[in-house]
């Protein structure tokens, strides 16, 4: 603890570095004064009861003083006491060593800034909030008594006497009252003022018990507390200079407008931390129920409701399909499936539920329901939004306000504005966080699209067929010859190097070697077709790679990884057997296996044309290393934090990078 001797030394130190004026002093330089003055060692005792009659105490008197001075009868009757501890023990010799502190000191800001730190000298054992409740009581004894004696010296020989000894007629004679109106006025509204700045610090005190992950405003309004407690204890100090120049007429008066100005802006701003404080603790609260709804069975219709509106908001959905309004017990006892997306869905992604919705709409048991995510509604997304939900045929959220459990949305079930389709059945249980990108490869041959029916259909080889099969009639053709004929699909940016393969692939195909052997092979280039079709094509390898992205890296995980490596290649081709992916390859290698066909074709007899071509590209691949780099879209969903190289096996460096994709022809907008 600073001893009186060590105190005085920092006063002086401080005045003669001209910093010992608070009102030129920054909050920093503040807290690192009265910082020094502070030991953790947290005295016990009963705030809560001492701030309880603090709080009376004021009510009363300050009422009392609006009374005299304005000539009001306001009843004090009319204020409801609080009620403290009944064993509650006033710490009277520490309230009395305060004001002792206090009073009898001349006005002027660097006098009030040494009796403070005097006073935290005193209390630095305690709490910073029981610091500023300490101090305004021992305050509040003084101002109490003195306007207790005001009331009462009229009618009681004993408070007339005690109230001419402590000065009450000298402030309370109407001469007095009417020279002094303002000045009183003044005072007591600054009291009235820091007794509700205390009151807040009192409550942000008890806010501390939450944790500040959950409640991030909470932290800087606690680091701001010991600043705004000197300034409260302070305020009270330069209060009581000015009662004691007004009991006295002697001395000058001290100038309370730069602590009404300053007690003031702390008052709005401890209001706004405390209110968004609470805010943050109701949505921590509800992220807490919401997440137990999901983890305890639960009726589907109840958890919607509590996951979708807030308290007020009219529950109803949009029937697309009937053009009508439904209640929401129209999804009671149902397997549901939310389609969360903006605003910006595209009608290509619309389309991937489609197929679903055709094959579900007969079994009453499988409902969609789109909910919209608009952070902020304005008239022209009213129309896109009206526009949108004329699109789909399925249920839609019919509420024009946030989403309640849109945090929740975006934190466990990782929105991130890309649409997804969480699957959920009859008692409210997750089965899917995000079956979007399933559904989008796979259709309805992933149905019901829980987690199971992802990892059964992750252990199929015949993933090319789900991306390109129902896309294009020739490939659908080849797919489902009983002979499996063999098909190069390949691709790429530089128009010379698919010149090139087309011309090599297409002399490699007819080779009479390879016709000899009953071999059979079909050229397919995705850049030929329409922008759209290569668009669904690359779509589909990316909903491919995140249906696959948290599983065991396999065979069928690497060539779907290395796939979407080659997405902005120069070229690139995958060779497959029917639906069957045999491998794929970068345009530098493939190019290089096909075109030296003459090289490996006398293997394809002894070894098999399949073993024969890997082994001629693992070779040409060995003596020509390319970095690998993953384009991943921000999906929807979590993606995994490492990923291996699909070529080396060593994890891969992260990089981010913003791409603006905007096209008129990708989004829908309204008319």
């Amino acid at each position: 603890m600073a001893t009186k001797h060590s105190l005085m030394s920092l006063f002086h130190r401080t005045s003669s570095q001209g910093e010992h004026n608070p009102l030129n002093m920054s909050d920093e330089q503040i807290l690192d004064q009265i910082y020094s003055t502070h030991v953790h060692s947290h005295t016990k005792f009963d705030v809560d009861s001492l701030f309880i009659l603090v709080e009376n105490t004021l009510r009363r008197s300050t009422l009392i003083v609006d009374n005299v001075v304005q000539g009001s009868k306001a009843s004090l009757e009319q204020v409801e006491d609080k009620i403290p501890q009944a064993n509650f023990n006033s710490p009277l010799y520490t309230l009395k060593q305060i004001y002792s502190e206090m009073s009898c000191k001349p006005p002027g800001e660097e006098i009030a800034h040494i009796t403070t730190m005097a006073i935290l000298v005193k209390l630095s054992n305690y709490e910073w909030d029981a610091k500023a409740v300490l101090t305004l009581a021992a305050f509040a004894m003084e101002y109490g008594e003195f306007w207790l004696l005001a009331q009462h010296q009229p009618t009681d020989p004993i408070a007339k006497s005690v109230a001419v000894l402590k000065g009450v007629p000298v402030l309370t004679r109407p001469a007095a009252v009417q020279k002094h109106r303002q000045a009183i006025t003044e005072l007591n509204n600054l009291v009235k003022t820091t007794l509700l700045v205390i009151e807040l610090i009192f409550e942000l005190e008890k806010l501390t018990t939450f944790d500040t992950k959950d409640v991030p405003a909470l932290l800087p309004a606690i680091e701001q507390i010991p600043v705004d407690v000197y300034w409260a204890i302070i305020t009270i100090v330069a209060i009581v200079t000015q009662i004691d120049y007004l009991t006295t007429e002697s001395g000058n008066k001290q100038d309370l407008s730069h602590y009404g100005q300053k007690i003031n802006i702390i008052l709005s701003k401890l209001r706004k931390q405390i209110m968004l404080c609470r805010q943050q603790i109701e949505e921590a609260e509800y992220h807490h129920r919401l997440r137990k709804f999901f983890q305890t069975p639960t009726e589907i219709m109840e958890v919607f409701k509590f996951l979708v509106y807030s308290k007020d908001a009219p529950q109803l959905l949009f029937d697309g399909a009937a053009k009508t309004t439904v209640e929401i017990t129209e999804l009671k006892k149902k397997h549901v499936y939310l389609l969360i997306s903006t605003l910006d869905i595209t009608e290509e992604e619309i389309s991937v539920l489609r197929p679903v919705y055709d094959s579900i709409k007969a079994n009453d048991q499988y409902k969609i329901v789109w909910i919209p995510i608009v952070e902020e509604w304005t008239e022209k997304l009213h129309k896109k939004f009206e526009f949108l939900k004329s699109k789909m045929p399925w249920y839609v959220v019919q509420h024009s306000g946030p989403i309640a459990g849109y945090k929740y949305i975006k934190e466990e079930w990782h929105f991130k504005k890309k649409p997804m389709v969480v699957v959920l059945n009859p008692q409210g249980k997750v089965q899917h966080a995000n079956a979007f990108h399933l559904i989008h490869v796979y259709g309805m041959k992933a149905f019901p699209f829980t987690i199971a029916d992802q990892e059964r259909i992750d252990r199929e080889i015949h993933w090319i067929g789900s991306v390109v099969g129902d896309s294009h009639p020739h490939i659908s053709t080849w797919l489902q010859i009983r002979e499996q004929k063999y098909i190069l699909i390949y691709g790429g940016s530089d128009k010379e190097w698919i010149h090139q393969f087309t011309k090599h692939a297409t002399a490699f195909a007819n080779d009479a070697a390879l016709k000899d052997a009953k071999i059979h092979i079909e050229l397919f280039c995705v850049e030929k077709e329409d922008k759209s079709f290569l668009r669904r094509f690359w779509s589909g390898i990316e909903s491919l790679f995140v249906t696959k992205a948290h599983n065991t890296v396999d065979a069928v995980t690497q060539e779907v990884q290395k796939m979407l490596s080659y997405k902005n290649e120069t070229g690139w081709a995958v060779l497959c057997k029917g639906s069957s992916v045999v491998m794929s390859g970068h345009g530098t290698t493939i190019l290089k296996t096909v075109a030296e066909f003459e090289k490996w074709k006398e293997f394809v007899v002894k070894k098999g044309f399949e073993p024969s071509f890997k082994e001629h590209h693992e070779r040409i691949r060995r003596t020509h290393h390319r970095c690998i780099h993953l384009e991943i879209p921000n999906a929807a969903g979590k993606l995994p934090e490492t990923i291996r190289c699909p070529e080396c096996g060593r994890i891969m460096e992260i990089f981010i990078s913003y791409k603006c994709n905007h096209s008129d022809n990708t989004s829908i907008a309204s008319n």
